[in-house]
């Protein structure tokens, strides 16, 4: 059974860090994209980061470039989320997802892509 469990999430002032973890168990994620999602309040779930579990290869959508960085650590079978510089507008719940095996060289933030999907951890950023 695939888990993917995400934990560091919390209230933090504008220009402060968190780093966000997922676990992820239940199989092998080798050439499968992981994805960081988060949806606002009052709006669509937007794709944040992703990272291709083999090549290492990322993606960051516009608002978080050169704030956010996404890694993973294969020995854990984590990914992280590492985000400075916050903003209130970064405020959302986040979701860590994952998809099917894919080719190496493709980080996809196409959500029907993703077969497994974690609970979500708050993030609250205050001005």
């Amino acid at each position: 059974q695939v888990q993917l469990v995400e934990s560091g999430g919390g209230l933090v002032q504008a220009g402060g860090s968190l780093r966000l973890s997922c676990a992820a168990s239940g199989r092998t994620f080798s050439s499968s994209t992981m994805g960081w999602f988060r949806r606002a309040p009052g709006k669509e779930r937007e794709a944040v980061a992703g990272i291709n579990w083999s090549t290492g290869r990322t993606y960051y959508t516009d608002s978080v470039k050169g704030r956010f960085t996404i890694s993973r650590d294969n020995a854990k079978n984590t990914v992280y989320l590492q985000m400075n510089n916050l903003k209130p507008e970064d405020t959302a719940v986040y979701y860590c997802a994952a998809t099917r095996p894919l080719s190496p060289s493709v980080v996809t933030m196409i959500e029907s892509r993703y077969d497994y999907w974690g609970q979500g951890t708050q993030v609250t950023v205050s001005s």
